[in-house]
């Protein structure tokens, strides 16, 4: 709860800026809200994806007894769609109250819901791609604690080296490659497809457009992580006997 209140908290100061300074638009597009705040999502998920499944592997049991037998696949498809929907909820309230107050502010109503569409379906899509890699690392070992670091690693560490790649190739005129280098680490992956497929500002170093191939491989890379991290769950749980 601490998380969603440092996660809603920056939208309810944009709102009241927006309302009293009768401001023409908002700070920050839909879109592009959980992407400025993705160490808070990075936490949420590192908190949440061991809990949902290292007490699984590390005891070998499951937490409740059920009215009848379950299949494995629909097990590992409700942890797959608790987080997913857990993360949805996280990152798209902040989304509704920018929406809320934009209405407020008297901002274009058709404009607004637009947007506002855009920042739910982006949020659906981001909450089921790190709610699939967040929960295949932490399968990987049974250790809450392992786990947790597992996660926060590979949701920080990529993307700073990404960023910090774009950063460089931006400053060697090298812009080609930037929109390409964004494929290597689940935010700016993310960063490129909501510019690429949902037509909002781009966060990548000069605002480089993207071409038609690599915005066809960032919704082709994204699917494959959401359908290969849910195969590589439930072949986890399979492994281990459960």
């Amino acid at each position: 709860m601490l998380l969603a209140g440092a996660m809603a908290f920056p939208a309810v100061i944009m709102v009241a800026v927006a309302v009293f300074s009768r401001a023409d638009e908002l700070p920050v597009d839909y879109t592009e809200y959980a992407l400025f705040l993705q160490p808070i999502v990075g936490i949420f998920v590192a908190a949440t994806a061991p809990q949902a499944v290292s007490l699984d592997l590390r005891f070998k049991t499951t937490p409740l007894y059920f009215s009848r037998p379950i299949e494995r696949r629909d097990y590992v498809s409700a942890k797959y769609a608790a987080l997913t929907a857990a993360l949805f909820v996280f990152t798209a309230a902040p989304v509704l109250i920018l929406y809320v107050g934009a209405l407020l502010a008297k901002l274009d109503f058709t404009d607004q819901t637009l947007g506002f569409a855009k920042g739910l379906l982006f949020s659906a899509i981001f909450a089921a791609l790190h709610a699939g890699i967040g929960l295949f690392l932490a399968a990987l070992t049974p250790r809450r604690g392992f786990g947790i670091a597992t996660v926060i690693a590979v949701l920080t560490i990529p993307y700073m080296l990404v960023s910090a790649l774009q950063g460089t190739a931006y400053g060697q005129n090298a812009p080609e490659i930037i929109g390409w280098l964004g494929l290597g680490s689940p935010g700016t992956l993310m960063g490129g497809f909501q510019q690429a497929v949902l037509g909002a500002p781009s966060a990548f170093p000069g605002a480089v457009d993207l071409t038609t191939g690599e915005a066809t491989a960032y919704v082709l890379l994204i699917a494959a992580l959401i359908a290969g991290t849910y195969a590589l769950l439930l072949r986890r749980y399979r492994k281990a006997g459960l």
